[in-house]
């Protein structure tokens, strides 16, 4: 879906973390010359935090005490030669939004997973997103036992918006098409 997106338009992802979804969606991007937009605040989520349940300590700056996962993003950037295609923006996904101009292709919301972050990156970007873009929503689980419910319940709102056209799902991934 990345690599016909991203045909039209730059593409767009929330949440970038280390890197891997900026790998795929990088990939095709650079396949079409095109670019991925990858904002992070690059200090973890809530449940990536010392004590827990994913903390990782490798990735705790000794010197702030804080979360850091910009070396560890930026490493695997430069790994796959995605540099001059994956652009890192370094803060939060709604504060970047506030002033964002460019129609996006693609936008792919992997962010926090609480539902009002959810309900914001959803809020702040989709209206960037242009005719015919594709919207993705990562962690869609209709079962409370499988995953949480957060980006599951802002997907129904945005289908219940009748802004997009649902798309079969992979994976986890919710995707909708915005409608022309």
């Amino acid at each position: 879906m990345a690599l016909s997106a991203s045909k039209k338009g730059p593409c767009l992802e929330i949440g970038s973390y280390c890197g891997k979804s900026a790998v795929y969606i990088g990939s095709a991007c650079k396949t079409n010359g095109s670019v991925l937009f990858s904002i992070d605040h690059h200090r973890g989520s809530e449940e990536q935090q010392p004590g827990e349940a994913y903390f990782d300590p490798d990735l705790l700056d000794r010197e702030t005490g804080k979360v850091d996962t910009l070396r560890l993003f930026r490493k695997t950037i430069i790994d796959f030669n995605l540099e001059d295609t994956v652009i890192p923006i370094i803060g939060r996904s709604e504060i970047v939004g506030r002033s964002w101009q460019t129609p996006l292709s693609f936008v792919f919301i992997d962010g926090s997973h609480a539902y009002d972050s959810v309900l914001t990156d959803y809020q702040v970007w989709s209206k960037h997103l242009m005719s015919g873009g594709v919207l993705v929503f990562h962690d869609i689980f209709s079962d409370p036992a499988k995953g949480g419910q957060a980006p599951y319940n802002v997907y129904q709102i945005a289908l219940a918006s009748r802004l997009f056209e649902e798309m079969p799902m992979v994976e986890s991934m919710g995707i909708l098409k915005r409608k022309q």
